[in-house]
């Protein structure tokens, strides 16, 4: 696909992702690569720019991860972020040395309003500064080593009382480095210092948006699937729902869609979906629903290790499948509702580790039954998906609701799964979710909300995902959940001893899914949860909050 693009080259750092979300924030198209991808490679890609991002070693150590110095020849701006700033003052001629004291946290950092990366930041007074008046900013560093001596033609654009230089350029050649971390919010005007960079240094017209997405992937699947049949496997989740109504609005009745209920659902969620999908729903797909619990319980019987649930959960999720292709007769191709960060998080992109293995990612096995599988919406992240829905004309309900693993409560329930655990988080995580949307629902009648009626019927979609973003309060979390703990300890119910399990309250502000922080909701809501779980779920005495943020943990429980 002929794109404007810029790379992101990640040298096993923990923000790879995220700086690519930044970028595609500017309407930038990003993608992101290991550092041991060849330069011939990088040349063919023809990208606007190049990023540099973080790395777990100094780059002066033996084995630590570089690279050539033609990759600053190319003719094409290169940022250098924290890792990448110092590696490339390495590779340049440069020098780095460890610090005495680490520099990490919020940082208070003075800048030079004459550099490109920092132009029209911090308002006006800002930029009109006089001679000796140096504006400054809040940023995250994060560094035991920092730049002693600048490459030869790089001179520096900000620094700090401890590092001075926090930022440096060399504007003949296009290369510019950076120590601190401008792609997380911590950092004041980060998103702007990447701006400047994408669209004003790389000349990126910003024309990654989603409506030319859903036109270019829908004539795409036209043009792969010609006559041939198509299985989508649709979950009702966000992801699934989107590429499902995707792939019906490119090749109608050629697509069958097929719900696997493989037990490990949120409490009568089977049956919404198939309200939603089904022959009484508002679309025209062949929909085919699966009731596979007992098989999948049979797999899962004592398994506790959650690497090893999420690749038996795939494996019966193909072979499914696979089954239900040879009922139909002939069919071509498997369509999967994959997006950007479960093909980086099972390994398959750049240098990080693998983080989890995606029950549609990694946890593919080896043979499949199939001509090819089809993954439309696997350049996105989880917002663009939403743009992606609204712009198929999926109802918000649909589009902004909370996601759901594949692998399901399979990935909620700590060691090994019984029908009597599924019960149990069922009905915790039901209770949760109907008292955070009654609290939201309050809230808004008492700050005079108008709901859906105060959005104007001609409204874009982009007009429209941004509207109903506001119409929350400020602790409404982005993803919560109950999961069930292994955990069982001593209680006391009605005089008498207990002996039962504790469930985990999760929930957890995020704008990519890549960073979270976990939700400050009000105590009295947690305490009404708490209560009715207690009260009602049969088999639980104790309620846990999680406060734990992404890094270190992840999202889901396992």
């Amino acid at each position: 696909m002929d794109r404007e693009k810029v790379i992101v080259i990640d040298f096993g750092g923990q923000y790879n992702q995220l700086v690519a979300r930044r970028v595609r924030e500017c309407n930038v198209y990003c993608e992101i690569y290991s550092y041991r991808t060849p330069l011939d490679e990088i040349k063919a890609m023809k990208p606007a720019g190049i990023i540099l991002t973080g790395g777990p070693n100094s780059v002066y150590e033996e084995g630590a991860a570089t690279c050539s110095r033609e990759l600053f020849e190319l003719g094409v701006p290169v940022l250098g972020l924290c890792y990448g700033a110092q590696l490339m003052m390495h590779v340049l001629g440069g020098e780095v040395k460890r610090a005495d004291d680490r520099e990490y946290g919020k940082t208070k950092t003075y800048y030079d309003v004459s550099s490109l990366l920092f132009k029209g930041i911090g308002g006006a007074d800002a930029q009109n500064a006089g001679d000796g008046m140096e504006p400054s900013m809040t940023v995250w560093m994060s560094h035991f080593d920092y730049i002693s001596r600048m490459a030869e033609g790089f001179v520096a654009v900000a620094h700090t009382d401890n590092c001075p230089v926090a930022a440096c350029e060399n504007r003949s050649a296009g290369l510019y480095a950076i120590q601190f971390h401008p792609e997380v919010l911590h950092t004041e005007y980060g998103k702007e210092i990447l701006y400047n960079f994408v669209r004003g240094i790389c000349n990126c017209a910003g024309t990654w948006r989603m409506d030319s997405f859903v036109e270019t992937q829908i004539k795409a699947i036209r043009e792969k699937v010609g006559d041939g049949k198509v299985l989508c496997a649709l979950s009702g989740g966000v992801d699934s729902s989107v590429a499902a109504v995707l792939l019906s609005k490119a090749i109608g009745k050629q697509l069958t869609c097929v719900f696997v209920d493989h037990g490990l659902l949120r409490k009568n969620e089977g049956d919404e979906v198939e309200a939603v999908f089904g022959p009484e729903g508002p679309y025209e797909l062949n929909f085919i629903r699966v009731n596979a619990a007992s098989r999948y319980y049979e797999k899962l019987s004592g398994v506790t290790e959650p690497e090893k649930k999420r690749k038996i959960i795939g494996e019966e999720f193909i072979r499914v499948f696979e089954e239900e292709a040879k009922k139909i007769g002939a069919v071509d191709y498997l369509v999967q509702g994959t997006i950007y960060p479960d093909v980086v998080e099972s390994g398959l992109g750049g240098e990080s580790a693998v983080i989890k293995s995606h029950h549609n990612v990694g946890g593919l096995p080896e043979h499949v039954d199939f001509k090819e599988i089809i993954e439309p919406l696997r350049d996105l992240f989880k917002d663009e998906v939403r743009r992606a829905g609204l712009e198929l004309g999926i109802p918000e309900y649909l589009v902004f609701r909370q996601p759901f693993p594949g692998p399901g409560l399979g990935i909620r329930i700590i060691g090994d799964i019984t029908g009597e655990k599924v019960r149990i988080v069922q009905d915790a995580d039901a209770i949760y979710r109907e008292e955070i949307a009654k609290a939201a629902e309050e809230w808004k009648k008492s700050a005079g909300i108008a709901g859906a009626e105060g959005l104007a019927p001609e409204a874009t979609p982009q007009q429209r995902y941004e509207y109903y973003q506001g119409q929350n309060p400020e602790w409404m979390p982005d993803q919560y959940f109950a999961a069930l703990s292994n955990m069982r300890s001593v209680g006391v119910m009605g005089d008498e001893r207990t002996y039962d399990y504790a469930v985990v309250l999760r929930a957890v502000r995020t704008v990519d899914f890549m960073t979270a922080e976990a939700c400050d909701i009000p105590w009295e809501v947690l305490q009404k949860v708490m209560s009715r779980i207690i009260n009602e779920v049969r088999g639980v005495n104790r309620v846990i909050y999680d406060l734990t943020s992404k890094p270190p943990g992840t999202i889901e429980m396992e």
